[in-house]
């Protein structure tokens, strides 16, 4: 993604921007002119005090240097540019320049993913059991294998798309299901982290230590659930459409689209496409994917949409934000309810429950038309638009959904790196707020969700700080993603 300040017309797709300070190339033939420096002879050693050739009427031996091409009144000079951009850039400048930040980078990664693969094997923190989420997967696997989707079952509450995820273990035939999912887990985490640092290449790769250090914060979950598959493809999807390259962009939309089929959310990476060629092109690209997808699952499965009535019957998860309010609510003596395992999670049952769930629609419905608002009328349009409209986006629906499971977080993580790849991003303080609310999440899942569920003031506590966190990062995304690109009415 080019880091550049150029700004496109409202109503049109940001041109492709060139590199302040890159000088032009001369074209073939031309005599350089006042201020280029002209190459070399054949033979002569370049460096620092090399002597001008003497010209007619010079006196030879008068010891006087080449003087430097004066520099334009517009042009500061390059103190941060990259180094990729240098004239002098060789094989041996990456090996000097480039090689310490990813060789920490890789160790950190593969430190830290020792140690959640470490807790995963035991599996004994707090409640335990994390990993038993795998042993449904293989459940699934087994129904996929006899060529129909999980009909009838309560759990099953995912696009076809997810199917997929649950059959790739297959393609590991050596390794145990649980080891080839990990495996497969572990592959997807290590994609988005060359990607963000492929990306971020020329500032030390920080939305890749976003990542790294901060995916580590949900302890052994990530890897014992099929999000970190998702997000990949989330990453991989907005790096692509923020490319030059018409193909490259179709594929972002493509992979947004698979995305969607997997778990819905990654369709919301399409948000911030600017108007015009690239946003047709790439929600082209997703409806196509996204439709073939469907297809080909209907063709060889039977049932690809019966997950439709299990999500329609979802309650108020007790992690949720109006999971916290009922819970404050029945702390103070005020609400009668109780918890219930319904579905795959532990939702409250009671009085004003459904009203609640009705409400947490109705905030998801008022969100998109925010969104869609946003769209109609942002004029100013950066490189970092794309990723920032994404992140708020998936904020907001994750502040007013009935369900927030802790995975929910690798979406948030993912987004969050994606964002501080680009110098122009506006979300470095709600990046910074994804940090201890993910600390946070750990503590409510599953350390103390003993505690959680049964209401007490430690598991409340940790609830209100996760969910307040969860939810000053959604306003504060929405609130900075229309000042940065809305213009003020003037008066």
């Amino acid at each position: 993604m080019t880091n550049d300040h150029t700004q496109s017309p409202p109503g049109t797709d940001p041109p492709p921007g060139t590199d302040p300070g890159t000088a032009a190339a001369p074209a073939s033939g031309s005599t350089p002119g006042a201020g280029t420096a002209a190459a070399p002879a054949s033979g002569s050693t370049p460096g620092a005090g090399t002597a001008a050739a003497p010209g007619p009427g010079s006196t030879p031996g008068a010891g006087t240097g080449t003087a430097s091409p004066p520099r334009a009144g517009t042009e500061p000079p390059s103190l941060t540019g990259s180094p990729f951009d240098s004239d002098t850039f060789t094989s041996a400048t990456f090996v000097t320049v480039g090689s310490g930040p990813y060789l920490a980078l890789a160790s950190v990664w593969l430190l830290t993913r020792v140690g959640m693969l470490l807790l995963l094997a035991r599996d004994t923190l707090g409640i335990g059991g994390v990993g038993r989420e795998v042993d449904l997967y293989h459940h699934w696997y087994a129904q996929f294998a006899h060529g129909t989707f999980p009909i009838g079952d309560a759990t099953w509450q995912y696009p076809p798309g997810a199917g997929l995820v649950i059959m790739s273990p297959g393609l590991l035939p050596w390794l145990t299901y649980f080891q080839a999912f990990v495996a497969l887990s572990l592959l997807a985490d290590a994609v988005i982290t060359l990607a963000l640092a492929r990306a971020d290449s020329a500032r030390l790769t920080h939305g890749a230590w976003v990542w790294v250090c901060g995916l580590p914060l949900l302890l052994h979950l990530p890897l014992a659930r099929y999000d970190v598959q998702t997000t990949a493809l989330a990453v991989l999807a907005l790096l692509a459409l923020g490319a030059r390259s018409t193909a490259t962009r179709r594929l972002g939309g493509a992979l947004a689209g698979i995305g969607a089929m997997v778990k819905v959310w990654p369709v919301l990476t399409l948000i911030g496409t600017p108007r015009g060629r690239t946003a047709r092109e790439a929600w082209t690209a997703a409806a196509v994917a996204a439709l073939a997808l469907l297809a080909t699952l209907a063709l060889f499965f039977s049932g690809p949409l019966g997950f439709l009535r299990q999500q329609g019957g979802r309650g108020i998860q007790i992690e949720s934000l109006f999971g916290t309010v009922l819970a404050l609510a029945g702390a103070g003596g005020t609400w009668p309810g109780r918890v219930e395992f319904r579905y795959g999670a532990f939702e409250y049952v009671g009085p004003y429950v459904s009203t609640l769930g009705h409400l947490a629609l109705l905030l998801t419905v008022i969100a998109l038309g925010w969104l869609l608002l946003w769209r109609v009328r942002a004029d100013r349009w950066t490189p970092a638009t794309p990723l920032d409209a994404a992140f708020a986006a998936v904020l907001l629906f994750t502040a007013t959904s009935r369900v927030i499971s802790p995975q929910y977080m690798i979406w948030l993580l993912g987004l969050a790196a994606v964002c501080l790849t680009s110098r122009q991003t506006v979300m470095r303080p709600v990046a910074l707020l994804l940090l201890p609310a993910a600390a946070l999440s750990s503590l409510a899942y599953p350390v103390l969700y003993d505690e959680v569920i049964a209401g007490t003031t430690q598991g409340l506590a940790v609830m209100v700080l996760r969910n307040g966190l969860l939810l000053a990062a959604a306003l504060l995304a929405a609130r900075r993603l229309w000042t940065s690109t809305v213009t003020a009415p003037t008066e």
